[in-house]
């Protein structure tokens, strides 16, 4: 059993608490990883809030970390200690009808179980003050060490710096792989994307890389606008600066409407805008953001029936085990930027400023 620090979530809608936890060996078909550096994300604020229908307490939250192998539990075969690795929450275990079809990236395997905050086997590795703590996500990287399933865990390139490349844990291959997997964008379409922060930043990227030869950036933050652009936006607009609808403004800006259309934020009313922004006969909006549970969506018929499609993605489309190794590659050769993403780098202690930071869209 190894002792470490941790950050755990003892109830919803309170800060984490920095606590000294236990955390068990690993059991077969099970890897722990001694996590180097993690990122937050919007999805551990969610569940920290109490929205999500999934939340269990108490718990360590966090899904975007990297590390290195620690140990590994019987029969597992693709990492070994020492290896280099990212934390996956979408696993890919080769042998479920969804990892054999290559239509999807969502792997079944373990989904009951890790979305009851458990390992494989129902029980959980972490304790701390005696009482259990429950997994989040599959990956729990807001602690010195995790143990995650064999099938959740990615071996990296070992001169890879792990405190940028934990974002491929989940943003930034959200985002991007939204734009080149989820709505496959054209060279020179035009793009529209609902949401700057760090998902949108990433669709920017793919939209760029994709060939997409206007993108215009939509949020009311104008802050953001310099850093959209650095990205690849070619404008950016404000739904507070008109008086009429934010998906009319487009279609005029953009004759008839965008060839694609992503909402990065998880409002419903959004999710709406950015499908009705899209060009009749044949505009695609996919949906990233992940709306609050028990939301709906909701447009005319007519929208869909006059030629345009409605998406979501989960992780931008990738499958986990075979492309974040290949995604940490592009970021190594220079073909996607990774370190442009990181706007403040704090020790762990200070996690709930990183979270107050988040929030305040900085």
């Amino acid at each position: 059993v190894i002792k470490c620090k941790a950050a755990v979530a003892w109830e919803a809608g309170k800060p984490l608490s920095i606590e000294e936890v236990e955390v068990a060996p690993p059991k077969a078909h099970e890897v722990r990883i001694k996590i180097v550096a993690t990122a937050v994300c919007h999805t551990d604020a969610y569940t920290l809030s109490g929205a999500d229908p999934e939340g269990c307490f108490p718990v360590i939250l966090g899904h975007e970390g990297a590390g290195i192998v620690e140990s590994v539990g019987e029969g597992v075969t693709k990492v070994k200690k020492g290896d280099t690795v990212i934390p996956l929450y979408i696993p890919q275990c080769g042998e479920c009808k969804f990892c054999k079809n290559p239509k999807t990236n969502l792997c079944q395997k373990i989904r009951i179980t890790q979305g009851k905050g458990v390992m494989p086997d129902g029980t959980s590795r972490f304790t701390c003050k005696g009482k259990p703590i429950y997994h989040f996500m599959g990956t729990s990287t807001f602690s010195e060490y995790t143990v995650v399933a064999d099938i959740s865990v990615a071996k990296i390139d070992a001169a890879a710096p792990l405190d940028k490349v934990c974002l491929l844990g989940c943003g930034i291959s959200t985002g991007y792989g939204a734009a080149v997997n989820t709505a496959k964008v054209e060279p020179g379409s035009t793009c529209a994307v609902f949401g700057l922060g760090g998902v949108g930043l990433a669709v920017i990227m793919g939209c760029k890389i994709a060939g997409a030869s206007r993108i215009i950036g939509i949020d009311i933050k104008k802050e953001k606008y310099a850093k959209a652009k650095e990205f690849g936006a070619t404008e950016c607009i404000s739904p507070l600066d008109s008086k009429k609808p934010i998906q009319e403004v487009l279609v005029e800006m953009t004759d008839g409407g965008v060839d694609y259309s992503f909402e990065c934020i998880g409002n419903v009313g959004v999710m709406r805008a950015a499908l009705e922004a899209c060009h009749k006969g044949w505009g695609v909006s996919v949906i990233v953001g992940v709306a609050a549970a028990g939301q709906e969506i909701s447009t005319r018929p007519f929208q869909l029936v006059t030629g345009r499609t409605w998406k979501g993605t989960a992780f931008g489309g990738w499958k986990s085990v075979d492309n974040v190794p290949k995604l940490v590659t592009e970021y190594m050769s220079k073909k996607i930027k990774v370190d442009e993403f990181v706007t403040h780098t704090l020790p762990f202690d200070k996690i709930n400023e990183a979270f107050e930071l988040m929030h305040s869209g900085k």
